[in-house]
């Protein structure tokens, strides 16, 4: 059994250890506070700039007319004046069908027409010599009135056959296939020897190279902004300063207009089709290719704008981290505007000469003091155009 002062010994010894074990901890503590270091973190200045609302669309280059070229008859194309890929003008001849199908069938309307007329060059001799018999009183009246009445039928009997010879000359005419307009030809154009069906078989397809359009949709939400922001009233989308993007990533020169508004939105996707018409008088533009069209709409003086990425939400709130004196955290709310690029536009708690955290705001919270590396919108690939999928 201990004494009183071998108890005394060995609580002096357990609260020793407790504390020593303490103090231990908390030196490991430190050490690894002091090894981990300031949290690293990316971080841009604020931008203040004149900045118009730029939005991109996927788009498709289409010819302004294109029509595909049918025979006005049926038969076995015999002559081909032309080859894939051509440029054409209006009126020029394309194709020759067969003809002698039709020829034959114009020589025969002729020799109705002309037996036609025969009949009645003698039917008005003889309705000439009836009324002269009739004025003598010859004949009766019925005599007379049945001669005219055959004058007149077989005077409309010639009308017809004319009508049939200007038929026969017409279809003998179209055997040769005309181009309705100016433009190119597609390469995928009907062979010598191949039979053409009347308004059916597709011999070529021609479409004008000049101008082009590209084809685009915004959705309803775009299109709902642009009527709320429009600053000419009943013009809900900008017409002019429409420009594309090829799939090379090239800007193509020269500014394009919208031309046409679809009447309706797309049922399924809920979105609005535009066409925008851009001068190819280089021929760079095919119809089928690519491109982004880019729609510049109102330009906002002095906007401020910060990175998307360096925005947080929290129970419907938005703010951003900016560094503050000694490198230390500061958390502002902000009121978020137009949505510009990789940007937001603030409306509201930054004057523009800020720097906001863009990257390691991770648990990232109010005064934590932060090795910073200062980063620009190229190190970061921002844009300031939007782009839509």
């Amino acid at each position: 059994m201990l004494s009183k002062k071998g108890i005394v010994i060995c609580v002096v010894a357990v609260i020793a250890a407790v504390i020593g074990g303490y103090m231990f901890l908390m030196s490991q503590m430190a050490g690894q506070r002091q090894g981990g270091g300031a949290p690293q973190v990316k971080a841009m200045n604020v931008i203040k700039r004149d900045t118009p609302v730029t939005l991109e669309y996927p788009g498709t280059i289409i010819g302004k007319d294109t029509t595909k070229v049918t025979s006005k008859v049926s038969g076995t194309i015999v002559e081909k004046y032309i080859k894939g890929g051509d440029q054409v003008q209006a009126g020029q001849a394309l194709y020759r069908i067969d003809s002698r199908t039709y020829q034959a069938a114009l020589l025969n309307a002729q020799a109705n027409l002309a037996q036609a007329q025969a009949n009645l060059n003698n039917a008005k001799v003889d309705l000439a010599r009836d009324q002269q018999l009739f004025a003598a009183e010859a004949i009766s009246e019925q005599v007379l009135t049945n001669q005219q009445a055959q004058v007149n039928a077989l005077a409309a009997n010639v009308s017809a056959m004319e009508a049939l010879v200007q038929t026969a000359q017409q279809n003998l005419d179209d055997t040769v296939v005309y181009a309705p307009m100016s433009g190119k030809l597609s390469v995928d154009d009907v062979a010598v020897g191949t039979y053409a069906s009347a308004g059916t078989t597709a011999l070529v397809t021609i479409g004008t190279s000049n101008p082009m359009m590209v084809q685009f949709s915004v959705s309803e939400a775009e299109y709902l902004k642009y009527v709320d922001n429009s600053v000419v009233p009943g013009q809900a989308l900008p017409t002019k300063n429409v420009r594309i993007v090829l799939s090379d990533g090239k800007e193509y020169p020269g500014l394009g207009n919208v031309v046409a508004v679809d009447r309706a939105m797309e049922g399924s996707t809920s979105s609005l089709m535009l066409k925008a018409q851009f001068d190819n008088s280089n021929g760079v533009l095919i119809p089928g290719m690519f491109a982004r069209a880019r729609l510049v709409g109102d330009t906002i003086k002095d906007a401020i704008l910060v990175p998307q990425r360096s925005v947080q939400q929290l129970l419907g709130k938005s703010f951003v981290i900016v560094v503050g004196e000694g490198n230390k955290s500061v958390v502002v709310p902000v009121e978020l505007g137009e949505s510009v690029g990789s940007y937001y536009v603030i409306k509201s708690g930054l004057n523009g000469s800020e720097q906001v955290v863009v990257e390691g705001l991770t648990n990232l919270t109010e005064g934590v003091e932060m090795a910073v590396t200062t980063v620009s919108a190229d190190d970061m690939g921002f844009s300031f155009v939007e782009k839509h999928e």
